[in-house]
């Protein structure tokens, strides 16, 4: 493994780079509750984590939302079962507006995830009940083109009410861009597909060259790779565990697993999203169900993970969270309360305290921060 001796020179690049007075911030929603109209943005205030509605675009469940590397364009799924689509829209300088592009299927029911190369030349969604996942082709101005690759899964697993059928949840590429790894909750494999992205369509390698398979009803949800160390961090959704793998060469190989819950805890799991703070030496991950806790982790020397603490989302269902550019603040997401809830970090213990922040949105589920 690589030392964290490298760690000082990246947070002064950081720091340097990233640390300004403020960011625009992208929430996208559930519209279906009747809480949400769609997109919403603010201006939020890295000095004492504070944010300003700027505006919002009405549209249909955009439950999952990127930009580009330029960020001008914002992408969002359309979670329906019956038209899951993905649509582009063209954010103006302000960020209190979005003009929409254009919009193509998305392959299968309920997108869920998406994910871009660094020079935005595909997209890549998950579609959940679809139990597929598509590389949509992106045009010249960030619209989305029509020549899409779609690949479905097939297969099943022991939990007969979340795992009758395939349901891919993220595709996420490699820091290479080689690999695209594809987390399938409902057949609870990792599986890893070579990418060539120098082709103007059809990318990805149809059958893949790795598949991991995880602990029967396991759920693999997300995953994150460690910003220094070829390694990869995968949350079960339905086992509450994270799950530390070793990435070469394509393949994946497990070196440790931790579970999320208590000691003879009975309730009801949900394990959802996962983050590395940008100093790569915490790990936090976050539980809904009877739980709604962040699990705080030491990221250890050689990759696994020691537990540091846990804390309250002070909400209900914390299906998604984000830390800040600055690495100052983790702001939660917490669905079923109609809220962010905004925390202070400890960028030296990880820690996390509520600030007194709580930022009102109607069923919020993706938060993504932009440079003002």
């Amino acid at each position: 493994m690589k030392k964290y001796s490298i760690v000082g020179l990246l947070l002064f690049i950081y720091t340097a780079v990233y640390c300004q007075p403020s960011y625009k911030m992208m929430i996208g929603t559930y519209t279906h509750s009747g809480n949400s109209e769609g997109i919403y943005s603010f201006l939020f205030n890295t000095k004492n984590g504070s944010a300003k509605p700027l505006g919002k675009q009405a549209t249909i469940d955009p439950s999952f939302l990127i930009s580009s590397v330029n960020q001008q364009i914002i992408y969002s799924v359309n979670e329906r079962a019956d038209s899951g689509s993905v649509t582009a829209f063209k954010l103006n300088a302000k960020a209190d507006s979005l003009t929409q592009l254009n919009a193509v299927a998305a392959g299968g029911g309920h997108p869920c995830y998406l994910a871009s190369d660094r020079n935005n030349r595909f997209l890549f969604v998950s579609n959940y009940t679809g139990g597929n996942f598509s590389a949509i082709p992106l045009k010249a101005d960030g619209s989305l083109g029509t020549s899409i690759q779609t690949i479905q899964h097939r297969g099943k697993s022991i939990n007969t009410g979340r795992q009758e059928s395939p349901h891919v949840h993220s595709t996420v590429l490699s820091p290479d861009e080689k690999y695209l790894l594809v987390q399938d909750l409902g057949t609870d494999k990792i599986s890893v597909y070579q990418v060539d992205l120098n082709k103007a369509t059809h990318p990805i390698d149809s059958t893949p060259l790795h598949i991991f398979n995880c602990k029967p009803g396991s759920g693999p949800r997300h995953l994150i790779f460690h910003p220094i160390d070829n390694l990869v961090y995968a949350v079960q959704e339905l086992s509450g565990a994270v799950t530390v793998l070793a990435f070469k060469n394509g393949a994946l190989k497990q070196i440790q697993e931790i579970s999320m819950i208590p000691a003879k805890s009975k309730g009801k799991v949900g394990a959802a999203d996962i983050h590395i703070s940008p100093d790569g030496a915490f790990l936090y991950a976050s539980n809904r169900g009877d739980f709604n806790e962040i699990l705080i982790y030491k990221i250890n020397k050689n990759g696994t993970l020691g537990y540091r603490a846990t804390q309250s989302t002070l909400g209900k269902t914390p299906r998604n969270f984000a830390i800040d550019p600055t690495g100052n603040f983790l702001l939660v997401a917490n669905q079923n309360s109609n809220e962010l809830v905004v925390f202070n970090r400890n960028k030296a213990t990880g820690l996390l305290k509520h600030n007194g922040q709580r930022i009102k949105v109607g069923s919020p589920i993706c938060i993504q921060f932009l440079k003002n």
